[in-house]
């Protein structure tokens, strides 16, 4: 019979949950967050030493990949038996503080959210043109329903919306290419993977793919193979909201790994494409995709990954001593 005090127990979990976040995808794999373990809280925060200056000035994609790490942290949670409660952006005087889980309550372990934290383990960004296999209708409505269930907005684009996303796709990256700042920047994060961030060689294509929609020219060849494949067979999808604000990109990070997770149990590639969305003119672009009904937050690529040839390997990650603080608790819970 165990003999953790209800506090013990409740902050065991918290650090087990931070931690399981680790797998959470984030832009470039900067991993942009940091978590504090308390007796009864559990705190997320912005890592502001792997923020993306100049990629991201806004912070819509740290906040993205922070909300991303949030839903993780909270499947966790779930899947051990604990019904967590999230206050996002909870102090208006610190900023750095994204979200507060609290009031966390005992409840019985459920089984999807088990095999949600399965396919955390297993999910990665495969860069390669998907197959000529198209996806099942019936995956993409449940991936769709995820992310909206989670708090986000996707629509699919049909054919003439995806060549609109080809054109703006293909600007958004030579205006990016004009920007020293932003080629410094990327060329820092794709040679980090010694440190446990970044883009190592094997996840980064050997050469740029013959798709519709130009993938992100990473400014150094990678060593992935990417096949005679297209992306024909694909389908994109923008993930938006309401309203261009921090908590919504915090909400929409939690929608996207939503998402993500439903396409990893069901089979489904997902790539996201946030070039398109780093430069104004061409997130302008997307907004009248949406009719200017929403705002555009991220662009995901969605097919079935080539059965033939195998796929990358994970990116790498941090130690968890470097990303979840347990001094609060005596520095193990």
């Amino acid at each position: 019979m165990s003999h953790e005090t209800p506090a013990r127990s409740l902050t065991t979990a918290y650090a087990e949950a931070a931690a399981t976040a680790g797998y959470a995808p984030s832009v470039h794999n900067t991993q942009p967050w940091s978590w504090r373990v308390l007796p009864d809280t559990l705190e997320l925060r912005v890592a502001p030493e792997r923020r993306l200056a100049a990629t991201d000035p806004e912070g819509r994609l740290l906040a993205l990949s922070c909300g991303a790490a949030l839903h993780h942290a909270r499947v966790a949670l779930t899947a051990e038996g604990w019904a967590p409660a999230v206050e996002h952006l909870p102090d208006p005087t610190d900023p750095e503080l994204l979200a507060r889980i609290t009031g966390t309550r005992r409840t019985e372990p459920e089984p999807e959210a088990m095999r949600l934290v399965q396919c955390m383990q297993v999910r990665h960004t495969d860069r390669r043109p998907v197959s000529e296999e198209q996806v099942p209708t019936a995956a993409i409505g449940e991936i769709t329903r995820a992310a909206n269930t989670a708090g986000g907005r996707m629509q699919l684009l049909d054919r003439d919306q995806v060549l609109e996303l080809a054109a703006a796709a293909s600007h958004a990256e030579a205006v990016e290419a004009e920007d020293p700042q932003v080629r410094e920047e990327l060329a820092y994060w794709t040679s980090r993977a010694d440190s446990g961030l970044g883009l190592p060689p094997e996840v980064l294509p050997e050469q740029a793919p013959q798709t519709t929609v130009p993938a992100r020219d990473f400014g150094r060849a990678g060593t992935l193979p990417i096949g005679p494949g297209h992306d024909r067979a694909a389908v994109y999808a923008l993930l938006y909201g309401d309203e261009d604000e921090p908590d919504s990109w915090l909400r929409a990070g939690e929608a996207l790994s939503a998402a993500w997770l439903a396409a990893t149990r069901l089979g489904v590639s997902v790539v996201p494409l946030s070039g398109v969305v780093e430069v104004a003119g061409t997130r302008q672009t997307l907004r009248q995709l949406l009719a200017g009904m929403g705002f555009p937050y991220l662009v995901l690529r969605l097919g079935l990954a080539d059965p033939a040839h195998a796929g990358p390997p994970h990116t790498p990650r941090l130690p968890t001593a470097q990303v979840v603080d347990t001094s609060a608790v005596g520095g193990r819970p």
